[in-house]
């Protein structure tokens, strides 16, 4: 007698109905497996067992789609528990943060850091940030200013420790050499860290050098 036979999927009837909520956190794990570039709304479709045209009533479109995943995925960044702390401190425990979360979602964030508009006002990373620096004595008319500074620095960094870049960088010779001579091995995880670290330690220090200018 022959089996009983599968109904595909995507074509099943959900014992749930779709939400936002559940359709973000499909498609982060798609792009946390896959990437950005591999995900479409029929593979996100199958992932749910859903109809491919059920998602529309929820999301408009793939931007939309990514827009969603990434605040999924932010909403568990914490800003520094503590507002006494020195300012010195709540920046270092914000950039530490902030350099978690990219190694949570490195395909996302890849992608996301790209786009001029990955930063929003209500964003808890900016919100601290500028509490930190209102903390520090920053003007307040130039706190956006020097905490778009801050966030370049910072995304610029990530984007390079995780596509690699930094690793090569810090494996290349001082000095021009031969094609022929082997290139040195790329930098360990330690290495990575450490200069994390250092950039860190370089804006904290430019902070403090541009406050005691601006007091004097």
């Amino acid at each position: 007698m022959e089996g009983a036979r599968k109904t595909p999927r995507g074509t099943r009837k959900r014992d749930a109905p779709l939400t936002k909520e559940g359709i973000y956190a499909a498609a982060l794990r798609l792009i946390d497996a896959d990437g950005v570039e591999a995900l479409t709304m029929r593979k996100l479709a199958a992932e749910l067992d859903a109809n491919p045209m059920s998602l529309y009533h929820h999301v408009p479109n793939k931007d939309a789609l990514l827009k969603g995943v990434a605040r999924l995925a932010g909403s568990v960044f914490r800003t520094p528990e503590r507002d006494d702390l020195p300012w010195q401190q709540q920046v270092r425990q914000l950039a530490v943060g902030f350099r978690s979360l990219a190694h949570r979602h490195p395909k996302l964030v890849t992608y996301v850091f790209v786009r001029p508009d990955f930063i929003q006002p209500e964003d808890p990373f900016w919100q601290g940030l500028t509490g930190a620096l209102g903390a520090a004595g920053v003007p307040e008319r130039e706190i956006p200013r020097v905490s778009a500074v801050l966030c370049a620095v910072f995304s610029g960094l990530l984007v390079a420790e995780l596509n690699g870049a930094l690793r090569r960088w810090a494996a290349l010779s001082p000095t021009p050499t031969g094609a022929e001579e082997a290139q040195a091995p790329e930098a360990a995880q330690a290495d990575v860290d450490a200069m994390f670290g250092l950039a860190l330690d370089a804006a904290i220090a430019g902070m403090e050098s541009q406050l005691a200018d601006t007091r004097t």
